[in-house]
């Protein structure tokens, strides 16, 4: 049988915990950047969980789920 190959794009963005939440990187950050308030730029700076409605479909691009 072939190997099971995950989706190499998505093994770039996302990484999954060791308690099975799957790790994000917030979007709006790349350009425009100057309307924006450094207390937003900031936040956006930080890393966010995937909701749990799209979990499992990202999972299942991961091969983890």
């Amino acid at each position: 049988m072939p190997k099971m190959k995950s989706k190499r794009g998505a093994v770039k963005r996302f990484r999954a915990t060791k308690s099975g939440k799957i790790k994000r990187k917030r979007s709006k950050l790349r350009h425009i950047l100057g309307c924006k308030t450094t207390k937003q730029k900031r936040r956006l700076r930080s890393k966010a969980y995937v909701s749990k409605a799209d979990e499992k479909r990202i999972g299942r691009l991961l091969l983890i789920r």
